[in-house]
C-alpha cells in the first residue's frame, strides 16, 4: 500500500491512495492538488552513500569505494513533493540524485545481512541534490553540500516492504523538464540493501524511520532555476519539484 503525509484543512494527516484520490485517516477523500505534500515519514537518522554505483563514480572520475562511504543528513533537508529547492546565486553545478530510500521498522544492532530485510519497514523515493561548488573531497562531503536546507526533495510515498518484491532490480529515472536525463537500476548498487544494514548496525543503533539514501547511478547533469526535475523509482514512485533561486527564500 502507498502511504503518504499531507497537509490540509489546517492540520497534517495520514493519507492512503484511493480511486486516484488521497484518502485521509478520517475518511475525507481530497484532490492531490489541495495538499501541501509532506515527508513520508518523520525522519530519524538519515544516512546518505556516495558513489553507491560503480558508473556514478566513474563518470566524475572516481573509483567505486571499498567499503561504504557514508555521510549523515539532517531533516531540515527534507522538503516534500511538488516542493521548491533552493540553487544559490553563486553555484555554478548543481545536480540532482535520484535515489532509492529505504526505512528502517524497528531497531536494529548487530544486524546479520541474512536477516536485514525484517528490519524495513518500507521504501520511497528520494532526490539527494548536491552542490558540487563547495564540495571539498568526494569522501568527506562537508556541510554545505549536503546540508542545506530543501535540498532533499522525498517522497511522495511510502511504500510498504511487502509491496516490493525485489528492491535490488527497481529501474530509476530522471526527467528534467520532461526529458529523461538518468536512468539505472537498483541491481548496480555498489553495497546493496542488506550489507549496508549489516554495515551499519554493526557499529550503532538504527531506530525506527531511520532512513538509508542509498545514492545514485551515472547521468547527473546541472540543473538551473526554474528546472522542474521528476525522479522517479518503479513500484515506488514519481517526485517532482522545481528549482528556484535565492529571492524565493527572502536571503
Amino acid at each position: 500500500m502507498k502511504h503518504a503525509r499531507v497537509a490540509c484543512f489546517g492540520a497534517i494527516h495520514e493519507a492512503t491512495l484511493a480511486d486516484g484520490k488521497l484518502k485521509l485517516s478520517d475518511g475525507r477523500l481530497v484532490d492531490e492538488k489541495e495538499v501541501t505534500w509532506l515527508p513520508p515519514v518523520e525522519p530519524g537518522t538519515i544516512f546518505a552513500l556516495g558513489l553507491n554505483y560503480a558508473d556514478h563514480a566513474s563518470e566524475i572520475s572516481f573509483k567505486a569505494p571499498e567499503e561504504p562511504l557514508v555521510f549523515l543528513k539532517g531533516p531540515n533537508t527534507l522538503v516534500g513533493h511538488d516542493g521548491e529547492t533552493r540553487r544559490p546565486r553563486d553555484v555554478e553545478m548543481m545536480h540532482y540524485e535520484c535515489e532509492l530510500a529505504v526505512v528502517i521498522g524497528k531497531k536494529a544492532r548487530n544486524v546479520r545481512r541474512e536477516d536485514a530485510y525484517d528490519y524495513v519497514s518500507g521504501y520511497t523515493v528520494a532526490n539527494d541534490y548536491a552542490i558540487r561548488n563547495y564540495l571539498e573531497n568526494y569522501y568527506r562531503p562537508n556541510l554545505a553540500v549536503k546540508n542545506r536546507d530543501t535540498l532533499t526533495p522525498i517522497g511522495p510515498w511510502f511504500v510498504d516492504k511487502d509491496d516490493i518484491s525485489d528492491p535490488m532490480n527497481l529501474k530509476l529515472y530522471t526527467y528534467v523538464n520532461g526529458e529523461l536525463k538518468q536512468e539505472g537500476c537498483t541491481k548496480d548498487m555498489v553495497f546493496d540493501i542488506p550489507f549496508l544494514i549489516e554495515y551499519l548496525s554493526s557499529f550503532m543503533t538504527l531506530n525506527e524511520n531511520d532512513i538509508i539514501l542509498t545514492g545514485t547511478p551515472k547521468g547527473t547533469v546541472n540543473v538551473v532555476e526554474g528546472d522542474e526535475v521528476v525522479v522517479e523509482i518503479e513500484g515506488i514512485g514519481a517526485l517532482k519539484n522545481t528549482i528556484v533561486g535565492d529571492e524565493v527564500f527572502v536571503r
